[in-house]
């Protein structure tokens, strides 16, 4: 029987938090700012042809929930379907658009996971478009490895990290940190990254932030609210949300010497 459309539209709210979290309030002028700029930076809703099976897979999806915002249609490894990335998600809808799956795809012959690819190509693209100056960089000279980070400066596992910047600094790793105010927008958690990141010295005030010691409130042109949005487009579930360069997204902190393992594995399996 084909699931109730209430189920699948909170299936795909959990796909895509941006489409489906409420609305900051509006009592607040830095609050509607910041809902401003993360709406300004929404993407053009992606094209197909119709009477293609991408078009049937969009029109399904669409009609689950018109808010969702789909990041790539293509073909499955399974067939008859067609594979649709959408917050940081795949799932795979039927080419004559009647049936959704989701969950893991696993080749049982190469023993990988083959939903994956897609979605770190996606994270790819999107991580690549963002300005460097838009970030808060700790990187060692000539790194191996580059890492970006979303983070919150009150979160105990986004500190316990930055405290040991400077050993992954030293095992080849810069990390480059994007801004994930977890309370959400018109929050003092957002108010304190906007700080941080209006910051005359950015990394000086993250690492006070971080410390919990006071950073000076202050207000600019920032971009900590379209990182908010480009952060739950890429299926940030908990920070510190950390992916590679390919897109690979990492199983949450990890300690120096383990992410140094774990990039290491990555690049092999890259074929680097």
């Amino acid at each position: 029987m084909p699931l109730k459309p209430s189920l699948l539209f909170s299936v795909l709210c959990v796909a895509s938090l941006s489409a489906c979290a409420q609305a900051p309030s509006s009592d607040a002028a830095e609050g509607e700012k910041g809902a401003a700029q993360a709406s300004a930076a929404a993407p053009a809703p992606i094209e197909t042809r119709p009477g293609t099976p991408e078009d049937r897979a969009r029109q399904a999806i669409e009609s689950i929930n018109p808010a969702i915002q789909i990041d790539a249609i293509a073909a499955a490894p399974l067939p008859g379907f067609r594979e649709v990335v959408v917050g940081g998600q795949t799932v795979y809808v039927s080419d004559d658009g009647k049936y959704l799956l989701q969950g893991s795809l696993f080749d049982v012959e190469a023993k990988r996971d083959v939903s994956q690819a897609g979605v770190a190509e996606v994270r790819r693209k999107l991580i690549a478009d963002v300005p460097e100056g838009d970030r808060i960089v700790f990187a060692p000279t000539n790194p191996k490895y580059t890492v970006s980070v979303f983070t919150d400066v009150e979160c105990g596992y986004c500190r316990k990290l930055h405290q040991d910047i400077a050993e992954y600094n030293k095992r080849g790793i810069a990390v480059e940190y994007l801004a994930f105010p977890r309370m959400g927008l018109n929050t003092p958690d957002y108010d304190l990254m906007v700080s941080v990141w209006c910051a005359p010295d950015r990394r000086k005030a993250l690492t006070d932030a971080k410390e919990g010691n006071r950073v000076p409130p202050r207000t600019c042109d920032n971009p900590v609210a379209r990182q908010y949005a480009l952060g739950q487009r890429v299926g940030l579930t908990g920070t510190p949300m950390i992916i590679t360069e390919s897109g690979v997204q990492m199983p949450g902190y990890m300690p120096p010497d383990a992410l140094l393992a774990a990039l290491q594995q990555v690049e092999a399996a890259d074929g680097g």
